[in-house]
């Protein structure tokens, strides 16, 4: 009969074992992480990122009236931002479709998917954090006297857009650097 340390050897080879013939399963599924439960990457890319845009000064400008549900045409907005955001697009071979509204309804609009991204110079201090994925901080500016961080929104738990995205403005950020 084992006793002490010895009595754990046989056991923890067990575990090993079905650990590793677990990993191998996964591995073998398709399984990616970062994952998007509902597709945004996958639908966004080739196909249509649709931007919901907040004016606010530098980031976002829109000029004209806004169309149903608060679309605008691509001309019709401009900012720091819209040509981070153009980029992306074209980035992802990706068609853009700008909606203007407030913070509010866009963000509820990340529910039905309507939108797939919130821009408008909002700071890391967002209150929706609950409601909404938020970026990293991609850009530092001054804002009402105070250094902010500024961040985008996208739809919660879309973690493989979310990367894409991430990745796509700390490349920009490091470009602008140089």
């Amino acid at each position: 009969m084992l006793t002490g340390a010895d009595a754990n050897g046989p056991h923890k080879f067990v575990q090993l074992f079905f650990a590793l013939v677990l990993l191998l399963i996964l591995s073998g599924c398709g399984v990616s992480i970062p994952a998007d439960p509902d597709g945004t990457l996958d639908s966004v890319r080739g196909g249509t990122l649709r931007v919901g845009a907040v004016p606010n000064g530098e980031f976002v400008e829109v000029s004209g009236p806004a169309g149903p549900r608060g679309a605008v045409g691509e001309e019709q907005v401009s900012g720091s931002e819209v040509d981070l955001v153009r980029d992306f697009a074209d980035e992802l071979g990706a068609r853009i479709e700008f909606y203007v509204a407030g913070e509010e309804e866009l963000v509820r609009r990340f529910d039905d998917g309507s939108v797939h991204l919130v821009i408008g110079g909002l700071t890391d201090e967002t209150p929706w954090e609950s409601d909404a994925g938020v970026t990293r901080p991609y850009a530092e500016r001054i804002l009402g006297g105070q250094k902010r961080k500024i961040v985008m929104l996208v739809p919660p738990g879309e973690n493989a857009f979310t990367t894409e995205l991430e990745r796509f403005l700390d490349a920009s950020a490091a470009g602008a650097a140089r």
